[in-house]
């Protein structure tokens, strides 16, 4: 259907998303959210899929969170919690690989998104930035405590603290992205090494990943519950100042 925000094709143990709203640069507005959620629910219960290629129709990966939607819900997050915390928690609970085929824009939440992903591609004319600190948001999706970890505190800092925006090469040479390649074969590369790890052994290859994840996020937890405290505590801040302002 045409006004589906997110498509997903199936072609043996390899499921390919994409998110669809090309002319919003894939932001992600509830409807994005809430259709991603359903088609991880339904791939997670399809047994015969056992990879994932999630990536972007048109010029951007994702933009982030929809923040026109975001202005107007602002008194809601600040009062019912984390925005997207629905989409967090089932992808934190897919059991099976998702590679990030990051085209074009992959900005704040967008950046968010692929840091979610067990493997990030990258097109030669991706981008990445953090723009929370520059839109006057503390973020909540985690990337104060896996983008340090991926490429060093200083980097990082250097990103989120700047707004900067980091190019596909040297989100590369940082340890960003696992690899670069062109542009019109981002897709098919991407399904290439999903159709690999839909080789490997199911029940190995999830305990495999899910004692690295162990290993790399073990003291996150407490960084991720501060941050969405503070991402809160942002919220109703906001919230605020518009209700003063209106």
């Amino acid at each position: 259907m045409a006004n589906q925000s997110v498509l997903t094709h199936v072609n043996g143990g390899v499921a390919t998303v994409l998110l669809n709203r090309p002319e919003a640069l894939n932001a992600m507005h509830q409807a994005l959210r809430s259709e991603l959620v359903a088609a991880l629910q339904a791939l997670k219960s399809d047994a015969s899929v056992r990879a994932v290629v999630l990536s972007g129709k048109g010029r951007a990966f994702s933009a982030g969170l929809d923040f026109n939607e975001l202005q107007g819900a602002a008194a809601l997050v600040a009062a019912n919690g984390i925005v997207g915390q629905q989409l967090l928690d089932e992808i934190a609970a897919f059991d099976r690989p998702i590679i990030a085929a990051v085209n074009g824009f992959a900005m704040t939440g967008g950046l968010e998104l692929a840091l979610l992903c067990d493997v990030i591609i990258a097109s030669e004319d991706a981008v990445f930035a953090d723009t929370h600190a520059k839109l006057g948001i503390v973020p909540g999706w985690g990337v104060t405590q896996r983008l340090p970890r991926a490429i060093g505190i200083y980097r990082a800092k250097e990103m989120s603290l700047t707004g900067r925006k980091v190019d596909a090469q040297l989100a590369y040479d940082w340890g960003l992205v696992n690899r670069v390649t062109a542009r019109d074969q981002l897709i098919a590369e991407a399904q290439a090494m999903a159709e690999q790890m839909a080789q490997a052994d199911h029940s190995a290859q999830s305990t495999i990943r899910e004692l690295m994840d162990l290993g790399w996020e073990a003291p996150i937890e407490s960084g991720l519950e501060q941050e969405q405290q503070a991402s809160l505590v942002a919220f109703q801040r906001f919230a605020k100042a518009q209700q003063s302002s209106s």
